[in-house]
């Protein structure tokens, strides 16, 4: 079995899926600084490249993580990581993780 390189939280957000040419809307299940689980009506195959835009309440503009592949499929959820993601993003995941961890680890989330 796998072991899990980052921390992941139980964290719903609404994102935004571009695969081809449409974006499609979508929210997470899950998330870690390395990828997410997501559930949403975009056609997606594990292999495939797709454009996350996370919208997180307090930031200014989504999250984009350019690139992030698709790990597995199970009708309507699939599960990415994140192969491309800019510092800043990567700061702000973090950010927003430790909080969620945070809230989960006092009884709170």
């Amino acid at each position: 079995m796998e072991r899990r390189r980052h921390r992941r939280v139980s964290a719903q957000f609404q994102g935004f899926l571009l695969g081809n040419s449409h974006e499609v809307e979508g929210h997470t299940l899950d998330l870690s600084l390395g990828g997410a689980r997501f559930e949403s009506e975009l056609d997606v195959f594990p292999g495939k490249v797709i454009v996350v835009r996370l919208v997180v309440p307090g930031l200014e503009a989504p999250l984009s993580i350019q690139e992030a592949e698709v790990q597995w499929v199970d009708e309507q959820t699939f599960g990415v990581e994140f192969q491309k993601v800019q510092p800043k993003e990567l700061d702000e995941l973090e950010q927003l993780i430790d909080e969620y961890d945070d809230a989960e680890q006092s009884g709170h989330a």
